[in-house]
């Protein structure tokens, strides 16, 4: 899994590529839990366009995103899912607690 943060004016969106498994925990921590921890206006946008593939760590991972962001008090904003993710996130009902941005 990649990672790439763009900063913004508020807030900063990040771009993460690859596979979001179990495997990816240590990036995911590092880099997108360390933005998440960030108290922030703006929610925090996750550019998912590069993703293809996704399991039920990832999707834990996304979770404890969330739990973190909310601490912060800030939402998370997962953009551009498609395919395999896209799926995944739907059966899953994340846009039940995720804002999804196509």
């Amino acid at each position: 899994m990649q990672v790439t943060i763009h900063p913004g004016p508020d807030a900063a969106s990040l771009a993460i590529a690859g596979a979001l498994t179990f495997d990816a925990h240590a990036v995911f921590r590092q880099r997108v839990m360390a933005e998440a921890e960030r108290p922030a206006a703006q929610p925090l946008v996750l550019d998912l366009a590069g993703l293809d593939h996704i399991d039920s760590a990832g999707l834990g991972m996304l979770l404890l995103a969330r739990e973190v962001a909310a601490a912060q008090g800030r939402g998370i904003v997962l953009r551009g899912a498609r395919g395999q993710v896209a799926r995944i996130l739907a059966v899953s009902k994340f846009h039940q607690l995720f804002t999804l941005q196509p």
